[in-house]
Protein backbone atom coordinates (compact mmCIF):
# COMPACT_ATOMS: atom_id res chain seq x y z
CA UNK A 1 0.00 0.00 0.00
CA UNK A 2 2.54 2.61 -0.80
CA UNK A 3 3.48 4.63 -3.37
CA UNK A 4 0.58 6.44 -5.71
CA UNK A 5 -1.86 3.38 -4.83
CA UNK A 6 -1.64 4.64 -1.82
CA UNK A 7 -2.26 8.10 -2.27
CA UNK A 8 -5.36 7.10 -4.74
CA UNK A 9 -7.06 5.18 -1.80
CA UNK A 10 -6.59 8.02 0.65
CA UNK A 11 -7.67 10.71 -1.65
CA UNK A 12 -10.68 8.61 -2.51
CA UNK A 13 -11.62 8.08 1.16
CA UNK A 14 -11.09 11.93 1.87
CA UNK A 15 -13.54 12.46 -1.54
CA UNK A 16 -16.24 9.97 -0.25
CA UNK A 17 -16.53 11.56 3.46
CA UNK A 18 -16.29 14.99 2.18
CA UNK A 19 -19.05 14.23 -0.25
CA UNK A 20 -21.50 12.05 1.74
CA UNK A 21 -21.22 14.61 4.64
CA UNK A 22 -22.66 17.64 2.07
CA UNK A 23 -25.05 15.31 0.74
CA UNK A 24 -25.94 14.58 4.36
CA UNK A 25 -26.04 18.22 5.55
CA UNK A 26 -28.59 19.61 2.68
CA UNK A 27 -30.62 16.05 3.83
CA UNK A 28 -30.99 17.30 7.27
CA UNK A 29 -31.92 20.57 6.38
CA UNK A 30 -34.46 19.12 4.22
CA UNK A 31 -35.74 16.86 7.18
CA UNK A 32 -36.19 19.70 9.71
CA UNK A 33 -38.15 21.52 7.51
CA UNK A 34 -40.40 18.60 6.96
CA UNK A 35 -40.27 18.66 10.91
CA UNK A 36 -44.09 20.20 12.13
CA UNK A 37 -44.03 22.78 14.36
CA UNK A 38 -46.11 23.88 17.36
CA UNK A 39 -49.13 24.18 15.23
CA UNK A 40 -48.75 21.05 13.37
CA UNK A 41 -47.43 22.21 9.90
CA UNK A 42 -43.95 22.12 8.87
CA UNK A 43 -42.12 25.13 7.26
CA UNK A 44 -42.65 23.40 3.86
CA UNK A 45 -46.58 22.36 4.52
CA UNK A 46 -47.15 26.42 5.25
CA UNK A 47 -44.83 27.13 1.90
CA UNK A 48 -47.33 24.55 0.06
CA UNK A 49 -50.55 26.12 1.78
CA UNK A 50 -49.27 29.77 0.50
CA UNK A 51 -48.32 29.18 -3.08
CA UNK A 52 -51.75 27.01 -3.84
CA UNK A 53 -53.80 29.67 -2.20
CA UNK A 54 -52.20 32.34 -3.59
CA UNK A 55 -52.11 30.90 -7.28
CA UNK A 56 -54.97 32.34 -8.81
CA UNK A 57 -53.29 35.87 -7.85
CA UNK A 58 -49.91 35.55 -10.33
CA UNK A 59 -50.52 37.04 -13.75
CA UNK A 60 -47.85 36.44 -16.57
CA UNK A 61 -46.35 38.90 -16.00
CA UNK A 62 -45.47 37.77 -12.69
CA UNK A 63 -44.48 34.63 -13.21
CA UNK A 64 -41.50 35.88 -15.55
CA UNK A 65 -40.17 38.40 -13.47
CA UNK A 66 -40.34 35.94 -10.68
CA UNK A 67 -38.39 33.35 -13.25
CA UNK A 68 -35.82 36.30 -13.57
CA UNK A 69 -34.94 36.60 -10.42
CA UNK A 70 -33.80 33.22 -9.82
CA UNK A 71 -32.35 32.78 -13.38
CA UNK A 72 -28.47 32.83 -11.79
CA UNK A 73 -29.54 30.26 -8.82
CA UNK A 74 -27.49 26.86 -10.25
CA UNK A 75 -30.02 25.12 -12.01
CA UNK A 76 -30.12 21.55 -9.41
CA UNK A 77 -31.67 24.27 -6.89
CA UNK A 78 -33.81 26.78 -8.68
CA UNK A 79 -36.43 25.07 -8.17
CA UNK A 80 -36.83 25.18 -4.55
CA UNK A 81 -35.65 28.27 -4.30
CA UNK A 82 -38.23 29.39 -6.77
CA UNK A 83 -40.94 27.81 -4.38
CA UNK A 84 -39.33 29.20 -1.64
CA UNK A 85 -39.67 32.75 -3.03
CA UNK A 86 -43.43 32.26 -4.28
CA UNK A 87 -44.08 31.02 -0.83
CA UNK A 88 -43.00 34.23 0.46
CA UNK A 89 -44.68 36.13 -2.02
CA UNK A 90 -47.62 34.61 -1.61
CA UNK A 91 -48.09 35.15 2.38
CA UNK A 92 -47.51 38.68 1.87
CA UNK A 93 -50.10 38.67 -0.41
CA UNK A 94 -52.63 36.55 1.60
CA UNK A 95 -51.84 38.35 4.67
CA UNK A 96 -52.27 41.94 2.76
CA UNK A 97 -55.12 41.00 1.06
CA UNK A 98 -53.66 41.52 -2.38
CA UNK A 99 -56.03 41.78 -5.43
CA UNK A 100 -52.91 40.31 -7.63
CA UNK A 101 -49.46 39.57 -6.93
CA UNK A 102 -47.73 42.74 -8.92
CA UNK A 103 -43.85 43.90 -8.72
CA UNK A 104 -43.73 45.78 -5.80
CA UNK A 105 -44.70 42.38 -4.13
CA UNK A 106 -42.55 39.94 -5.74
CA UNK A 107 -39.43 42.45 -4.75
CA UNK A 108 -40.45 42.22 -1.12
CA UNK A 109 -41.20 38.98 -1.32
CA UNK A 110 -38.02 38.37 -3.24
CA UNK A 111 -36.10 40.08 -0.40
CA UNK A 112 -37.43 38.86 2.50
CA UNK A 113 -37.04 35.17 1.56
CA UNK A 114 -33.38 35.16 0.14
CA UNK A 115 -30.44 35.74 2.40
CA UNK A 116 -28.06 39.13 2.19
CA UNK A 117 -25.59 38.03 -0.08
CA UNK A 118 -28.17 38.10 -3.42
CA UNK A 119 -29.35 41.55 -2.09
CA UNK A 120 -26.21 42.69 -4.56
CA UNK A 121 -27.27 41.35 -7.47
CA UNK A 122 -30.68 41.73 -7.13
CA UNK A 123 -30.02 45.67 -6.81
CA UNK A 124 -27.89 45.55 -10.04
CA UNK A 125 -31.14 43.86 -11.45
CA UNK A 126 -33.46 46.84 -10.55
CA UNK A 127 -30.78 48.99 -11.53
CA UNK A 128 -30.36 47.70 -15.10
CA UNK A 129 -34.65 46.97 -15.72
CA UNK A 130 -34.97 50.96 -14.39
CA UNK A 131 -37.03 49.60 -11.45
CA UNK A 132 -36.93 52.18 -8.37
CA UNK A 133 -35.56 50.00 -5.00
CA UNK A 134 -35.68 53.14 -2.69
CA UNK A 135 -38.66 52.48 -0.52
CA UNK A 136 -37.07 48.70 -0.12
CA UNK A 137 -33.93 49.79 1.73
CA UNK A 138 -35.70 49.45 5.38
CA UNK A 139 -35.81 45.75 4.17
CA UNK A 140 -32.35 45.33 2.05
CA UNK A 141 -29.88 44.41 4.61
Amino acid sequence: MTGIFGWFILFWMFFLIVTISIGGYFMFRKFLKGMPKKDGMSTLDWQEYYIKQSLPLWNEEGKALLNKLVAPVPSPFREVAKQTIAAKIGELALREGAGEIDTDLIIRGYIMATPKRDHKWLKNYLDQEGIDYSRYTGLLR
